[in-house]
């Protein structure tokens, strides 16, 4: 089996982008604030949010093999989310060697792993404030950082060519955020607090 060259990153900054633009995989250059740019920007900031919700969950585990499973499932997301920001940053048309790749059963996996936490929840009759405990809040805000990058992606589809797969994934994890903080919250049986409308 061939062995996989690892990537090597010698220095952190270049000065290539001191003027405000910056270059696509494939050696195209655009500015910092292209449509582009900002979609798989938004998914690094996405990334990073799961990032914080694994290391505040690290702080709140040993609480049943079910708690372990959600930071393996994090991991994944965060590494499909990496995969995803590569393919965003890439110029459009171009193929490389060992791309990353989302696919239907990414989203398969994403389904998957929501109908598994809906059978340990209670049917959800009333819109829910975003809250709960430490975890189930950073799960939240990921899920609205999540639909924050799946804007920026449409956007970006209405004027250049994107992988449809990568919309429906955006699309099924914030739905998948969501469900995970509920099942979160019940794990570590914090109340839901729902919407009460003023009269």
């Amino acid at each position: 089996m061939k062995k996989r060259k690892g990537l090597r990153i010698t220095k952190v900054y270049t000065r290539t982008g001191d003027a405000g633009k910056t270059r696509l995989a494939g050696g195209q250059q655009v500015w910092k604030d292209d449509l582009r740019v900002e979609a798989y920007g938004t998914v690094d900031e996405l990334n990073a949010a799961v990032g914080v919700v694994r290391a505040f969950h690290a702080g709140e585990r040993g609480r049943g093999a079910g708690m372990a499973k959600l930071d393996v499932e994090l991991r994944w997301i965060q590494n499909k989310l990496f995969d995803l920001g590569g393919l965003l940053a890439t110029t459009p048309g171009q193929v490389f060697p060992n791309m990353p790749r989302v696919t239907e059963q990414d989203v398969q996996r994403l389904e998957h792993l929501m109908d598994r936490c809906q059978k340990d929840l209670p049917p959800l009759k009333e819109f829910i404030l975003p809250g709960g405990g430490r975890v189930p809040s950073l799960l939240h805000q990921a899920r609205t950082i999540c639909r924050r990058a799946e804007r920026a992606c449409v956007r970006l589809s209405r004027q250049e060519t994107v992988d449809g797969i990568l919309l429906t994934f955006l699309n099924r994890l914030s739905d998948a955020l969501f469900v995970l903080a509920r099942w979160v919250g019940k794990l570590n049986r914090e109340p839901e607090r729902f919407w009460k409308r003023e009269t």
